[in-house]
């Protein structure tokens, strides 16, 4: 049988403490080694930033093709060449995605013959044209692919001219460690 007295209380109070207290000692780490996991977890979070950088650069479709089509007029290869090319080469250790996008205009008869049956189809091939090209002036094949969205991502309304023509754009997105060094 338990005593209940006060000093048998008491012995049990402070043998719970004692017990509480050794856990939580063992539990903590040293300064030290305190200082050295937060050095670490803080070296950690730079490399995942920094693998985790992106630029883009945003060409609007307009330039780059002519209306409806998917083949670059020499205005858009000239653009790319100028002002494109030279900033991706400068690039170490990334990845080349180039996104291309639609306004939400249906396809018309000419593009339903090449094969193209609608605005997805499209932007996909305005994307690999863009990223063949890039290829073609000397961006390793093997960094840069090539994505459609169709008229999916609006960046402004299709209501107007003006923002179907924003819409009709190709992203080329730089991700990856050497996309935060330039």
């Amino acid at each position: 049988m338990r005593s209940n007295t006060p000093n048998s209380r008491t012995w049990v109070r402070t043998t719970i403490v004692i017990i509480v207290g050794a856990v939580a000692l063992s539990a903590c780490a040293s300064k030290s080694e305190y200082d050295a996991l937060l050095a670490e977890n803080q070296q950690l979070k730079a490399q995942l930033a920094q693998s985790q950088a992106q630029q883009n650069f945003v060409e609007a479709g307009d330039t780059l093709f002519p209306p409806g089509g998917y083949q670059l007029t020499s205005a858009g290869q000239t653009e790319l060449k100028k002002n494109i090319v030279p900033r991706l080469k400068a690039f170490k250790d990334v990845k080349i995605v180039v996104y291309g996008y639609t306004d939400n205009t249906p396809i018309g008869a000419q593009l339903q013959q090449a094969g193209i049956p609608d605005n997805l189809v499209l932007s996909t091939r305005r994307a690999s044209t863009v990223a063949n090209f890039l290829v073609s002036q000397g961006i390793d094949a093997n960094i840069v692919s090539a994505k459609g969205f169709g008229d999916t991502h609006p960046v402004a309304t299709n209501d107007t001219p003006e923002g179907r023509a924003q819409n009709r754009r190709i992203v080329i997105t730089v991700q990856g460690p050497g996309a935060a060094e330039s």
